[in-house]
């Protein structure tokens, strides 16, 4: 039998995605939305699996119709691969702010209504730029999940908290590696596409190149 917590498992490319856009814009407070499946069964802890994700703003970030006309778009394109939007990221502007905005709050919110087991992950700019000599497998994320009253912090993923981590423990070599090459420059999130609707912000050749 499980303990019943809500166990969130991020894939490799769904999380390099998202730190690839936060490197990017390292000026700015970046966001994302995390698609993916729930199950749960009596045998074992409910599992949020995050197996794709969406860049969203670098400029627009606080503003409600564009990010509703992201959210629309994104449910559409993903549920006809049987996935929903099952959280949110957020990267802040400053390197050492370590705290929810309300703006990541408030978004959070508003997809915790629709998805309770949603997680909101954080950006750990500390922990990412340690990365190269920690050789840590966790990821550089905070997770926060939300009770009846606020969101609160679960844990990073460093052994404090198993409830988070990435599905392929290779992922943040892989990271290590786009990094190096610049990879982020590939990058498409929806504050480009709205500029200029030919940008693909599913960004669905950004691994293959």
């Amino acid at each position: 039998m499980g303990s019943g917590e809500v166990r969130y498992v991020i894939a490799q490319n769904a999380y390099i995605k998202l730190i690839l856009h936060a490197i990017k814009h390292k000026t700015s407070a970046v966001n994302g939305i995390l698609l993916g499946r729930f199950s749960s069964s009596s045998d074992t802890d409910p599992l949020v699996e995050i197996t794709d994700s969406v860049p969203l703003f670098h400029s627009q970030i606080g503003l409600l119709p564009p990010l509703e006309i992201a959210l629309n778009m994104t449910e559409e394109f993903y549920s006809a691969q049987g996935l929903s939007i099952v959280g949110y990221f957020h990267a802040n502007e400053r390197f050492d702010d370590f705290e929810l905005s309300n703006v990541a709050k408030n978004i959070g919110d508003q997809i915790h209504r629709y998805f309770p087991q949603s997680a909101l992950l954080l950006l750990d700019n500390k922990k990412l730029e340690a990365l190269p000599k920690s050789k840590e497998r966790s990821p550089v994320m905070q997770l926060y999940s939300r009770d009846a009253s606020r969101w609160k912090l679960l844990g990073s993923g460093d052994g404090s908290s198993s409830r988070f981590t990435t599905k392929e423990p290779t992922a943040n070599i892989l990271l290590l590696d786009y990094i190096s090459s610049e990879k982020w420059n590939d990058i498409v999130d929806f504050d480009d596409h709205l500029d200029d609707i030919s940008k693909d912000w599913v960004n669905a050749d950004l691994f293959s190149k």
